[in-house]
């Protein structure tokens, strides 16, 4: 099997530079000839080999984009679908749905065996395979290599990722939870199984993303946490003046609207409006100085008066008694098309999580963490941490379909991100830095607004400050 710089310098002596994506298809690929037939089809004045290159790669993007309101509807996520809690039977099949989903998502890419199949008979030991399973269990060796406990409806079995290999770059990522595939070989005693390559649902390289017909444009902005003694009222009034000037169409905010009562120990202290409906009626007096001809697209927040289980549903009806008739309340996460870009609104919590675990990853980094969602075509991949989820028969947290953004919020730290034609955006925060975030070294990036055209797709980043 070809390794990266094997086809890397096969690119090199034609004097081409090839893109990640393409040196990853040709990987899962494993045709001998491909490369060969990849620069045959390059124009001469091509420097860098992409996805268009790849023979018989076409670009694809999924059908209907209108079922009801051609301006705004609310595709996933809207009042009441969140559901209760039903009890612990419910959680066989949450696990079950994410499993068949996202392992269907990478069996689109590859020739997978059940890992009972492998495991029972002598036939497959020590011949290139490939198992798709979900991470039950994962720790780095006292040699540095890295182990993964992973498990089908079938069986589980432990997978090897040796140090010294091109695909530890990616078993340092693996985390608990995630559903994933391995091409690899079983050891001869049957017990391990050794790998070569990862896959996860990810994203396809040939994915493009759909761009509106008309003319609009959307404001992207999250935790504006009214009622916080740092919420920022100066930089607010001239958004607020700045959208009013403003054609813009569309005001969509991922979560903590307000900033809640009792978040945490001593929270009463930082609060210069104690009661939590007045926060939200000063909340709903502020939507009401903004254009009456924008939608507003509001889903909460862990700040909000909501469950904190995600899924998250809308705010209740006492507590929106001010805001105007243009605000639209959605659940948290919610999939919303404007114009016929998908929107995907999640606040965000589960990139704590993410934080732990990753590499590399910080509060810093927002846009780094929606790329990991998106390779695992999860919002909340780890279970059972600091993000509370509220297992139903389906799991809400997939991100199927694909939307043209991604919008989060939480971190109060700007990012902006585009992975394989997906837009990722986290604006920050209308909050200056909290005690909190002082003792954890966080420095949010606060009064920001990013604007997209939704023809074009091309965020740009406006201050209040």
């Amino acid at each position: 099997m070809l390794d990266v710089q094997q086809i890397t310098l096969a690119f090199l002596e034609k004097r081409l530079q090839v893109h990640p994506d393409v040196v990853r298809y040709i990987l899962e690929q494993d045709e001998p000839d491909l490369i060969e037939r990849i620069i045959a089809g390059v124009p001469d004045h091509a420097i860098v080999v992409s996805a268009q290159h790849i023979p018989g790669m076409t670009v694809t993007r999924d059908g209907t984009r209108f079922l009801t309101d051609p301006s705004v509807e609310v595709v996933s996520g809207s009042a009441g679908t969140s559901g209760p809690i039903n009890g612990t039977g419910d959680y066989l099949h949450y696990f079950r749905d994410r499993y068949a989903r996202l392992g269907g998502m990478i069996r689109s890419r590859c020739s997978a065996m059940p890992i009972e199949a492998l495991t029972r008979s002598n036939r497959y030991r020590q011949e290139e395979c490939t198992i798709i399973g979900m991470v039950t269990e994962v720790k780095t060796t006292t040699n540095g290599h890295r182990i993964a406990e992973i498990e089908d409806s079938s069986a589980n079995i432990s997978v090897l990722f040796l140090k010294d290999r091109p695909v530890f770059s990616d078993a340092e990522r693996i985390i608990h939870d995630e559903v994933i595939g391995v091409k690899g070989k079983l050891s001869s005693d049957g017990k391990l199984f050794f790998a070569e390559l990862l896959y996860r649902p990810d994203i396809r390289i040939d994915n493009t993303p759909f761009r509106s017909e008309t003319p609009g444009k959307a404001v992207f902005i999250s935790d504006v946490h009214v009622g916080s003694d740092t919420f920022l009222a100066d930089s607010w009034s001239r958004f607020s003046d700045w959208l009013s000037d403003s054609d813009f169409s569309y005001l969509l905010i991922a979560g903590d609207l307000v900033d809640g009562i009792g978040i945490y120990p001593g929270h009463e202290s930082e609060l210069v409006i104690k009661n939590i409906y007045e926060q939200y009626e000063a909340f709903g007096a502020m939507m009401r100085d903004l254009p009456s001809r924008m939608k507003i697209i509001i889903s909460p927040g862990n700040h909000d008066v909501v469950r904190g289980a995600e899924p998250q549903p809308v705010l209740p009806d006492a507590f929106i008694k001010k805001f105007p008739d243009n605000c639209i309340l959605v659940e948290n996460p919610a999939l919303v098309n404007l114009q016929g870009v998908r929107v995907l609104m999640y606040h965000g919590r589960s990139i704590d999580d993410m934080i732990g675990l990753i590499p590399g990853a910080s509060y810093e980094k927002s846009g780094l963490m929606m790329q990991e969602m998106l390779q695992r075509r999860h919002l909340a991949p780890v279970y059972g941490r600091k993000t509370p989820i509220a297992a139903g028969k389906t799991d809400r947290m997939i991100i199927d379909p694909l939307p043209e953004i991604l919008h989060t919020g939480h971190v109060h730290v700007k990012g902006i991100t585009s992975y394989r034609g997906v837009l990722g955006i986290n604006a920050g925060t209308w909050q200056s830095q909290t005690k909190f975030q002082k003792q954890m070294n966080v420095n949010p990036t606060p009064a920001l607004a990013v604007v997209v055209d939704l023809q074009t797709l091309l965020p740009e980043t406006f201050s209040f400050a």
